[in-house]
């Protein structure tokens, strides 16, 4: 097989999101059919390395940043290497050039939410040129596969459903510490739900438990959960940990009662796996991907209807067996979802389209 030229110029020290799913792709690889990209100073070894501001997390200048470098840059490196083909986790790639390149689609809330932001402009105008321009998308989801063909009306064949994974050295049960508290982890963004999270932990009237936020301030958001919160008079109720490394994510996932997902979309749902290889019960969205990562696993709610949440945190609190019967089944089906199994499901599309 031609070799892969693997885009990690979202890889940061900081482990969130994109640069998680980055690096632990790029790790379960063959390294001998790819060329890494890799950010210098990054602790971990790569083949080319490329500027460390590039990510994400560098500030909203990155953007821009990594855009030049995916025109300018990257075409003279394919040339150079005689690479056939440049695999991105993110739908970002040279436009207009002789590159072939395979995307990673994650979701596209910014169509099913939209708002006046930078992301949704993104979505309208350079998200469709580059599915056009790409040899294939690889979508981590049936649901967003879906909905790629239904927003951009991407051909079928050239959308493949692939299973994420998820780090299982870092997530595992330790039994015997629950404590009494709802988790959340996440950003606070509108579609994130978490006004009505908020609303259904007080109609629940659970107030021995707590609810707790993992999750970076966020000036456009957190400041109007403060308010709802004090507005239900439930602030003694709530803890804000901002953000976390794994092994203390680790340790919050053990201790919970669940972790709450009650998203108005979501295109996969990281930290239900997580939750799930713990042992730990999820309520979860009945929309978007999560019923496909949970199966028969999740409490699944509607997201629109307050008492539903409230009625799973109170089946959750009510059910003896609950953490029983989670721990027996969620760190089986989480670990269907490794990032081998997607290297080589990966690396098998790409060989039957070379």
């Amino acid at each position: 097989m031609s070799s892969i030229v693997f885009n990690g110029s979202y890889i940061t020290k900081k482990n969130t999101g994109i640069g998680v799913v980055s690096k632990d792709l790029l790790n379960s690889l063959s390294p001998e059919k790819t060329i890494s990209l890799i950010p210098k100073d990054m602790g971990i070894s790569g083949d080319i390395y490329i500027p460390n501001n590039l990510s994400p997390g560098q500030g909203f200048k990155s953007h821009f940043r990594r855009f030049s470098w995916l025109q300018k840059v990257v075409p003279k490196i394919m040339n150079k290497l005689n690479a056939k083909y440049f695999l991105s986790p993110l739908l970002e790639a040279p436009l207009f050039s002789d590159v072939k390149s395979i995307v990673l689609a994650h979701d596209l809330i910014p169509l099913r939410h939209p708002s006046v932001s930078f992301l949704t402009l993104y979505h309208l105008t350079y998200v469709p040129l580059i599915l056009k321009q790409s040899k294939l998308i690889l979508c981590n989801s049936i649901s967003t596969a879906n909905d790629l063909h239904d927003f951009y009306k991407v051909p079928s064949h050239k959308l493949f459903t692939i299973k994420l994974g998820f780090n299982n050295k870092k997530y595992y049960p330790i039994v015997n510490i629950r404590k009494k508290f709802f988790l959340i982890i996440g950003r606070h963004n509108p579609h994130k739900n978490l006004e009505r999270v908020i609303q259904a932990f007080s109609f629940a009237k659970i107030n021995d438990y707590k609810l707790v936020f993992v999750g970076t301030f966020d000036i456009r958001y957190t400041p109007t959960l403060i308010k709802i919160i004090d507005q239900l008079n439930i602030r003694h109720l709530c803890v804000w940990k901002g953000w976390m490394n794994d092994e203390e994510k680790l340790l919050l996932l053990n201790e919970c009662q669940a972790l709450i997902i009650a998203s108005l979309w979501e295109g996969f749902g990281l930290p239900a796996l997580e939750a799930m290889a713990c042992g730990t019960p999820v309520i979860a969205s009945e929309r978007g991907s999560l019923p496909e990562v949970l199966g028969k696993y999740g409490y699944f709610i509607d997201p629109f209807n307050i008492q539903s949440i409230a009625a799973a945190m109170h089946a959750i609190i009510n059910d003896k067996k609950c953490f029983e019967k989670a721990l027996q089944e969620g760190p089986k089906r989480a670990a269907s979802f490794n990032w081998s199994d997607t290297a080589r499901v990966i690396e098998e599309i790409i060989q039957k389209i070379d």
